[in-house]
């Protein structure tokens, strides 16, 4: 029971204060950790927890699924190198980096535990990214490279830690099996993602109810997760690809799941981000008090290790920097020193850090594991470092080093996509008006119906839409139709761009939503 009460007050207390971050400019979940961390100061909840092992399975699905299917396989495709360098290059070097320095630092460490400790606190948080970086006015052409970091790096250090963890309890020197083991669980992982999303999509062809059809993008990242867990495979991958893939086949016409969708993910994101960060708070209060009379020398070695995560993604990124000058792809980041300052402060750890620590086991082959509470420490040294201070001070570093100024790039792509759709949907009229299906004056005024579409994706949306229609034709039903004809041949457009190398998925999306709500209007 008091385990659910925990869990309704961090569902409360982030719908509070998603309101209070809007009025304070400050990131929600930074705060909810926060306030998380001071819940575990009332006594009836300081022994309350969940079992570690449960917490990636419970959390980390949704909330892949939900930042993933913001993006699509252009993207991912232009992103390559973002993937390969960072999620997992980047992964690897600070798993080895970290695991050095905990053997260096650390009395009593042994090896497999200084790997596990290091894929714990390697990759950074996707959700960290959505729900902090994001909002602060970064570019997206930063937040989708963290993005897409965040989606795969957390396959590989799992596929680490879980190999890590399995020499600890057996004794078995830490070897290079793991490749083997990780190549062949990536290939799996894609193939079962890309058969849920299609086993998915069949099921929501032949499911006539919404809310139905909803609630099984809900069921479906668990069920991807936990059936390639079972297969040895990496959860993680196989639930970014069923998000991606089935993101890939909206048709232009699914107005209805797009509108209702958004909103129902809308809110199940809200509310897991709340608890997951809520506890993490939770999380770090226990580890402090568990420490002891210890915390002090634990904290000075989990300080080192933190200097250590964020010095080497500094280092990398700047490597990055100097081959990347060269590159004529648009996209690729870093650019400037000021991008490299950005990507290195935008590598926070979350869930996944806390989590895959919280899950070392107290004892290992040789008997108890006594660093393992120096370990706990060292996680959460890196999650405040990197989560928690970050997200207090990103809007101000985006400020000062003037990087928000990209937005114009942003606005201008929404435009030219807007553009597109207006472009092909007057033209289908164009060619109704030549077929005598349509009369010129009424394609003129429709045309210019269209034309007010930029206007409303900026937040002007006039509410007397309706009402102009209605007296572009005499005959509502004509015009109703008219209309939808019009907009459903803009949708298809936008539908058709989002999977085109170059475009942004989060800009067409924005544009598509704007058309879902005029065509339901």
């Amino acid at each position: 029971m008091d385990l659910l009460v925990l869990v309704i007050v961090l569902m409360l207390g982030a719908i509070v204060l998603v309101g209070v971050g809007e009025k304070l400019r400050l990131p929600w979940p930074a705060l909810m950790v926060v306030m998380a961390t001071l819940v575990g100061l009332v006594p009836a909840w300081r022994e309350v927890s969940i079992d570690p092992h449960l917490i990636l399975p419970l959390f980390l699905p949704p909330l892949l699924y939900a930042t993933a299917q913001r993006t699509s396989w252009s993207l991912l495709r232009g992103r390559w190198r973002a993937v390969v360098g960072l999620a997992l290059v980047l992964t690897t070097i600070t798993i080895a980096a970290v695991a050095g320095t905990a053997l260096a630092v650390v009395p009593g460490m042994t090896v497999a535990a200084a790997i596990a400790i290091g894929a714990a606190v390697a990759p950074p948080d996707p959700v960290a990214v959505e729900a902090i970086a994001g909002p602060v006015g970064i570019p997206r052409r930063l937040t989708t490279t963290l993005q897409s970091e965040g989606l795969f790096n957390d396959a590989v250090a799992i596929v680490v830690f879980t190999a890590a963890i399995g020499a600890t309890q057996t004794g078995r020197p830490f070897g290079v099996d793991v490749l083997g083991e990780f190549a062949l669980g990536l290939v799996l992982a894609v193939v079962i993602g890309l058969a849920a999303a299609t086993a998915g999509g069949w099921l929501s062809d032949h499911v006539a109810d919404v809310a139905g059809r909803n609630a099984i993008t809900l069921v479906l990242p668990f069920a991807v997760y936990i059936l390639a867990e079972e297969l040895h495979a990496s959860g993680v991958v196989a639930v970014v690809v069923a998000a991606v893939q089935t993101a890939s086949r909206r048709g232009g016409d699914d107005v209805e799941d797009r509108l209702t969708g958004r909103a129902f993910w809308d809110v199940v994101e809200l509310l897991v981000t709340g608890v997951a960060f809520g506890l993490i708070g939770v999380e770090l209060y226990q580890v402090v008090a568990e420490a002891g009379p210890e915390l002090g020398r634990m904290v000075g070695h989990a300080a080192i290790v933190c200097a250590v995560v964020v010095g080497v993604r500094a280092l990398w990124l700047l490597l990055l920097l100097a081959l990347h000058r060269r590159a004529r792809d648009p996209w690729v980041a870093p650019r400037t020193w000021q991008e490299s300052l950005i990507l290195t402060w935008g590598g926070m750890r979350g869930l996944a850090t806390l989590a895959l620590a919280l899950a070392i086991p107290t004892v290992g082959a040789d008997g108890p594991l006594e660093s393992r509470p120096e370990i706990l420490v060292i996680a959460a040294a890196v999650v405040l470092v990197t989560l928690v201070l970050p997200a207090l001070t990103l809007p101000t570093l985006v400020r000062v080093l003037g990087v928000q100024g990209a937005h114009e790039a942003e606005q201008r792509a929404e435009r030219e996509l807007i553009a597109r759709a207006s472009r092909a949907a007057v033209a289908h009229l164009r060619a109704q008006s030549r077929s005598g299906e349509l009369p010129e004056e009424a394609a003129a005024r429709i045309e210019q119906a269209l034309g007010q579409l930029d206007d409303a994706v900026a937040g002007e949306l006039p509410h007397e839409y309706s009402d102009r229609i209605k007296e572009f034709r005499k005959r509502r039903k004509v015009a109703t139709a008219l209309q939808a004809d019009a907009f459903r041949v803009a949708r298809d457009e936008v539908v058709r761009a989002r999977n085109e190398a170059g475009v942004d998925p989060e800009v067409a999306d924005r544009v598509l939503r704007e058309l879902d709500l005029r065509s339901r209007r």
